[in-house]
């Protein structure tokens, strides 16, 4: 961390070169004149926020950056934890103590990349950001709208992460840091380190650069979750029903019993007209009706019926991740007019995790005992059942990846006014991930539950909580051992040229071309198999008991026993012997798709400007064309790998317009009208199931398919802004915009008879097949305000103190088609987006005077649909998240001009992340509350240094 004062022009020169410049293919290029001569000095945070307000003032689109105010000096510990902080970005998945999903103005499929490159995770579309590690990170800008010269992808803009290179620095430079890292939760401390070496020479062939920037960090973490599971009808009290007598029930019982469950395809209440017996409909929107006396048609009867939860349980996951990463560039200028840079990148992560799985139903109906109900419902708040039967399962996955990007560019100046680009990338990045899973079963004598102990928080207890513990009341049952590996690559080349006039009302033309090749891979294996023998067998070091789980936040059991995850892992074939499955020498796995996405697309754009009452108006507009043709084949790996080619071709022109509008020196007026497109997974053109077996009880299981004919989704965006610069640092900004989508990606679920598929484990020859479909049309709309103030007239110690906040208004809403079982669409409804908060804001107040500079950041979020369930159970479908909230602080000591001290710290108010079922008016978090995780505190302290 340099901590020499930086220097910047009002008119943000020396800014731009700080930030880049306006386009993301455009870098070496800012455009602007040196008018204003007149310096600041600004340094630490302030220098970071300045940096990137000047970025939002001086680029044609509405862009908001993350500037580093100098080497590995973003506070945060990946790119998702530094974005949370910008306008109109919203963060979830914080689980592990730290970020891992975000999404910009409600949508979460922003483009990705790596100094103006696309870069992917293995056979994603997307890169998964978390896996760059602040430390490389130079600057990060977050494009909300678009131009013709930027790639068509990512409906909810670019982000494009810049990374350092020699040319940056005068000459010889050196910096570093070491931070650990407390996770309190999970009671570990962790390394963070990097290090930066910098040098450049004047030679008798020009000026040559060379740098290398690594990074290293590694974090053990704990998640405790906790779960009141999904709900279904039960038999009220006193309603015996007669079984209807049928072929294909001869030895069941005579009598449904009290309160017993009630399957929806029991054929005990089968009918001439209805030979599978169906009583209820899993998985539709509303769920059944929670109302006083709701009734079900059960053959020729009609019964009342209780809400219950079919299970409780609590997950002690335990996890580990490493990411090594490492950014090498080389750069030389052979004279003034030239640069040529060469540059390598490589992110790569290593995940184990261990999940200490509980698992207990509360559906058994053995011998009943009291049920409490909310006041005015149907729906069970707490109840006692015997003759329990559950399960516990040590779960241990694997998860690396390694992702590798090599590009050369050079770019040429023609004389004063034109520059031509020239740019050649390959990357590769693969993924391997593996899980084993040993399950012990057993029936204990009682459960007690409160699906709702408050605040959202089930609890349970059993009989005799103690024999949890106890190996020999466990039988050894079910064994799953799955593997995947993802692969991609790519080579991609562009071309790009302008040339530019100091009058007239054209000022610029820019044209470019793009080639990109990108194949894609997967393959998979598993084997299931049951053994049945008493835990108390296997050797004591293949055993496993947590302790403390949840202490002080759920009244649930702390403690149970059960296969170490970590001994699964190490001793795999031994376990696989035990059930007779194939051990590691006979293993392979079985490729399910190839993929080969060519696409082509080339540009035209210009930049004009006019007058207007002696103010100047600037415009930009442009036309892209972009041709993609994708050729796949797809492997059944439930048919003897029965092979299906598909082709399919594409073309679409994406029209963009610009304009900026000085209304005063320090007002400024802009719109922006651009279309984007957002192409579909690879996994969801796949046509092949992935099933899963009845592990629930509701008489078949469930699976996911690809669509081969998956169509492009398509956006037209409209965006108008109003910023003041009411001072030399600050300005306060509002921007308004809108959202066209048509071809949204919506599942629909349909169900299939599929025999002979291989399931061992809830074996039925039915399933809920879900597949992605562009059956639905959307529009985003909303409101976000900035405002980044530092005042110069605060007297004394004040002076220094700052203030950057945002707040961000969305309303989203798409129709959603409704299907019976066959897959029929026999309606529609509409949904807002998923993971759209309408409401969410950030403030942070910074402080940055003499040899001290602070940060102290808030972010908030209003509740959010999450997710839509699987469509198995009777509750509402959706998954709604409860308001989420984070405050951190960064604080740091500049002991000399060369080195600095830090401490950070994340989650200060230990905020939980709660889910629950709703769907329209239907379910609230009280009575439909789903599950509770605790997320970790972390505190860090560190240094910094630097020398050049």
């Amino acid at each position: 961390m340099a901590f020499k004062p930086i220097t910047f022009c009002t008119t943000s020169v020396l800014a731009l070169t700080l930030a880049g410049a306006a386009h993301a293919q455009d870098a070496a290029n800012s455009g602007v004149s040196d008018t204003d001569a007149q310096e600041i000095i600004v340094t630490g945070v302030k220098a970071s926020i300045i940096g990137a307000l000047n970025v939002r003032k001086e680029s044609t689109q509405i862009v908001d950056s993350i500037v580093a105010e100098d080497v590995g000096k973003l506070p945060d510990n990946n790119v998702v934890e530094a974005l949370q902080r910008v306008t109109g970005v919203q963060v979830t998945d914080r689980a592990g103590g730290e970020a891992a999903t975000i999404t910009i103005r409600g949508l979460a499929d922003p483009l990705t990349t790596l100094n103006g490159r696309n870069v992917f995770t293995a056979a994603n579309q997307s890169f998964s950001l978390q896996d760059i590690s602040a430390n490389l990170v130079k600057q990060i800008d977050i494009y909300k709208t678009r131009a013709a010269d930027q790639i068509e992808t990512g409906l909810a803009g670019q982000i494009d992460v810049k990374t350092r290179r020699p040319f940056d620095f005068d000459g010889f430079a050196i910096s570093g840091l070491a931070r650990g890292i407390y996770n309190e939760q999970a009671d570990s401390y962790n390394p963070n380190v990097a290090l930066l070496v910098s040098d450049r020479w004047e030679t008798g062939i020009g000026d040559i650069g060379l740098l290398a920037n690594v990074s290293w960090s590694k974090t053990k973490y704990r998640n405790m979750s906790t779960t009141a599971g999904a709900m279904v009808p039960f038999l009220t009290d006193g309603n015996l029903l007669q079984v209807l007598p049928t072929q294909n029930c001869p030895t069941l019982p005579a009598d449904f019993v009290p309160y017993e469950r009630l399957q929806p395809t029991d054929c005990r209440v089968a009918s001439p007209s209805n030979p599978k017996g169906t009583i209820w409909q899993p998985g539709t929107d509303y769920g059944l009706a929670t109302g006083a006396g709701s009734t079900l048609a059960v053959g020729d009867q009609t019964v009342p019926y209780y809400l219950s939860r079919d299970a409780v349980f609590s997950s002690d996951l335990y996890g580990e991740r490493e990411r090594p990463s490492a950014n090498i560039a080389l750069q030389w200028a052979p004279n003034s007019s030239s640069v040529y840079t060469a540059e390598v990148f490589y992110a790569g992560f290593r995940g184990h995790t261990f999940n200490s799985l509980q698992f207990s139903f509360v559906d058994w109906w053995g011998n009943p005992g009291p049920i409490e109900l909310y006041d005015g419902t149907n729906i069970v708040k707490s109840r006692t059942v015997d003759d329990v039967y559950g399960f516990n399962s040590g779960d241990y996955g694997t998860n690396r990846t390694d992702s590798y990007v090599y590009a050369l560019n050079g770019q040429w100046e023609l004389g004063e006014r034109g520059k031509i680009i020239g740019d050649v990338a390959y990357q590769t990045s693969t993924n391997k991930t593996s899980f084993l899973a040993m399950r012990t079963d057993r029936v204990a004598s009682q459960i007690t539950a409160d699906f709702n102990a408050g605040g959202g928080i089930p609890s349970y207890h059993f009989a005799d909580d103690s024999l949890l513990t106890d190996p020999s009341v466990w039988n050894v049952a079910q064994f799953y051992d799955n593997a995947n590996k993802n692969k991609g690559s790519a080579i991609t080349a562009s071309l790009d040229g302008y040339y530019t006039w100091d009058e007239g009302f054209i000022r610029r033309v820019k044209a470019g071309l793009r080639y990109d090749d990108r194949k894609a891979s997967s393959y998979v294996r598993a084997q299931d198999g049951y053994l049945g023998a008493s835990l108390s067998t296997l050797p004591s070091e293949a055993l496993f008991t947590n302790s403390d789980f949840m202490k002080g936040i759920a009244d649930v059991p702390h403690s149970w026993v059960l296969p170490s995850g970590s001994w699964l892992y190490d001793n795999a074939d031994y376990v696989r012997e035990l059930y007779g499955l194939s051990t590691s020498d006979a293993l392979s796995l079985t490729k399910t798709f190839d993929i080969d996405e060519v696409t082509m697309s080339a540009y035209v754009m210009a930049d004009a400007e006019v007058s207007i009452f002696g103010r100047p108006l600037q415009l930009e507009g442009g036309v892209r064309y972009v041709a993609v043709t994708t050729d796949s084949n797809f492997f059944d790996r439930y048919n003897g790998g029965a092979q299906t080619r598909s082709g399919s071709q594409s073309q679409k022109f994406l029209p963009s317009f610009t304009a900026k509008y000085e209304i005063t020196p320090t007002l400024r007026l802009r719109f922006n009208y651009g279309e984007t497109l957002r192409r579909p997974n690879f996994s969801d053109i796949n046509p092949n199931y992935s099933l899963t077996g009845d592990l629930t009880n509701v008489g078949y299981g469930s699976g996911s398919a690809g669509t081969a004919d998956l169509k492009p989704t398509h956006s037209k965006n409209y965006d108008l802004a109003l910023e003041w610069y009411f001072e030399r640092n600050s300005a306060i900004y509002v921007t308004g915009f809108r959202r066209e989508i048509q071809g949204l990606v919506v599942p629909l679920t349909v169900m299939e008879y599929i025999p002979n598929n291989g399931i061992v484990a809830g074996a039925t020859d039915y399933f809920a097949i879900t597949r992605p479909v562009n059956a639905s049309n959307g529009v985003l709309k909303g409101v976000e305000v900035g405002l980044t103030y530092f005042p110069n007239y605060l007297p004394s110690i004040l002076n220094g103190l700052g203030f950057q906040g945002s707040l961000t208004v969305l309303d989203s809403k798409q129709n959603i088609p409704m299907t019976d079982s066959a897959g029929n669409i026999t309606g529609e409804t509409t949904s807002q987006f998923f993971n759209v908060s309408k409401f969410s804001y950030n403030a942070t107040l910074a402080y940055d005077r003499g040899p001290f500079n602070a940060r102290v950041s808030y972010v908030w979020r209003k509740g959010f649909l999450h997710n839509n369930e699987a469509r198995l159970f009777a509750n509402p479908i959706g998954v709604w998240f409860k308001p989420e909230e984070s405050l951190d602080v960064q604080l740091t000591w500049n002991v000399t001009d060369r080195i600095g001290l830090t401490f950070d710290a994340t989650n200060l108010t230990k905020s939980k992340q709660q889910n629950y079922y709703k769907f329209g008016d239907v379910g609230n978090a009280q009575q439909f509350n789903l599950g509770t995780l605790q997320l970790a505190r972390t505190f860090a302290v560190g240094a910094r240094f630097t020398f050049d």
